[in-house]
C-alpha cells in the first residue's frame, strides 16, 4: 500500500492483465489481504488500448465491478482529450485519487506518461517525473502500478531489462517480472518477484495462464484474455530468462542435441511418452530440456484409452529440423 510498483515483461506476457486482474478484485473485495471483503474504488490510465473497445470487455472477463472501475483523461478543451502527463498533472491525479477514495491506480505504459521533454533514458531526468509520484503514492495510501516493457537485451537480470533509464526499477519499491513458459503446457508463463523494498523477499515464482473469454456486446460476441493464476512455479522468470539467453551456447547445444535425439527415436513411428522420457533419460538428456525439444520440433500428445498415458509423434505436416533458428535453402 502506499507505493510505486512495477509489473514488467516482453509483449503479449499478460502484464496487463495482471494489472486489470488487480483491478477486478479489489473492486470487488475479493484480492488475499487487507482489503478482502472491502471492495476499493481503482483507477485505470490507458495509453495504447481502447478502453470501449479492449478494456472494458477484459474488465468483463475479470467480472469487475465496473462502477469502481474509473478511467482517467485529461480534458484539454471541450473537444480535446489527453493521456496523463508526468510530471504535469501531478496535482490532478492525486486530487482524483483523494476524492474518490482510489487505492489502485494502474499506468499502462508508464513510459508513455512521462512528459514531454524528458530523455528517458537519463535517470535523473525521468526521476524528476517518477520521484513525486511515489511521494503521491505514499500520501494517498495508493497503490500505483506501472507496467513496464522488456528491451530487446539478452541480460538473466529481469529488472535490468526494463525499458528506458535505471530509474524505471530503482524509484518503484517492488518489480514483478513476466515471462512466457515454453516448457509448460497449455501457454502457461510465470511471474517473479525480483525487487522488493517493503515485503518479504523470495516469495515463491506464480504460474498463470491468459484463458480465453467469451464477452456479449451490442455488437456481438467479443473474444478477449482473461488472467488466472494456477498456483506456484518451480521456474522463475531468471531461470526463463537464462535459458533464452543469446550466445548461451551450452543451452543451445543441449537444446540441438535434444531435438536431434527425439526426431531420430519418433522418425516414422510413434511411442509412449513415458517411453521416450525414460529412454531420453538414460542417454543423459534430462526431462525439461527433452520436452522443451518436443515444444519446439511440434511433437504431438494423444492420449490413448482410459488411462494417464500419452503417445508422441511427429506432425507430418510440419517441416522437421534440429536447428529451427536457421534460414531455409529456400
Amino acid at each position: 500500500m502506499g507505493s510505486l510498483c512495477t509489473p514488467a515483461g516482453r509483449q503479449g506476457t499478460g502484464k496487463s492483465s495482471f494489472g486489470l486482474w488487480m483491478c477486478a478484485e479489489l473492486s470487488k473485495g475479493t484480492l488475499p489481504g487487507c482489503y478482502k471483503g472491502m471492495p476499493r474504488n481503482v483507477l485505470y490510465v490507458a495509453v495504447e488500448d481502447s478502453w470501449t473497445h479492449t478494456l472494458v470487455p477484459r474488465l468483463i472477463a475479470a467480472e469487475a465491478d465496473l462502477n469502481r472501475v474509473g478511467r482517467f483523461d485529461v480534458v484539454v478543451d471541450a473537444d480535446i482529450e489527453t493521456t496523463l502527463s508526468l510530471p504535469v498533472d501531478n496535482r490532478l491525479l492525486e486530487e482524483v485519487i483523494v476524492e474518490n477514495d482510489v487505492s489502485l491506480v494502474v499506468i499502462d505504459p508508464l513510459l508513455s506518461t512521462i512528459g514531454a521533454g524528458i530523455d528517458t533514458h537519463r535517470e535523473r531526468e525521468v526521476r524528476s517525473a517518477l520521484d513525486p509520484l511515489a511521494r503521491i503514492a505514499d500520501r494517498t495510501g495508493a497503490v500505483v502500478l506501472g507496467v513496464a516493457h522488456f528491451n530487446k537485451g539478452s541480460s538473466g537480470d529481469a529488472a535490468s531489462l526494463i525499458t528506458g533509464s535505471g530509474a524505471f526499477k530503482n524509484v518503484p519499491r517492488s518489480v514483478f517480472a513476466f515471462a512466457r513458459d515454453d516448457a509448460a503446457p497449455q501457454g502457461g508463463r510465470v511471474m517473479t518477484q525480483v525487487k522488493n523494498s517493503l515485503g518479504q523477499e523470495g516469495l515463491p515464482s506464480l504460474a498463470y495462464v491468459i484463458e480465453e473469454a467469451k464477452v456479449p456486446t451490442a455488437h456481438g460476441i467479443a473474444h478477449t484474455g482473461k488472467f488466472r493464476f494456477t498456483g506456484k512455479s518451480e521456474r522463475s522468470v531468471e531461470d526463463i530468462l537464462q535459458e533464452t539467453r543469446v550466445g548461451d551456447l551450452e543451452t543451445r547445444s543441449e537444446r540441438t542435441e535434444a531435438e536431434q535425439w527425439l526426431l531420430d527415436y519418433l522418425d516414422d513411428n510413434e511411442a509412449k511418452a513415458a517411453d521416450v522420457l525414460k529412454d531420453a533419460k538414460a542417454d543423459g538428456i534430462a526431462e525439461s530440456t527433452l520436452k522443451r525439444a518436443r515444444f519446439r520440433l511440434g511433437v504431438r500428445s494423444v492420449r490413448v484409452g482410459f488411462g494417464k498415458g500419452t503417445v508422441w509423434s511427429l506432425d507430418p505436416l510440419k517441416p522437421q529440423s534440429a536447428h529451427p533458428d536457421q534460414p531455409s535453402d529456400g
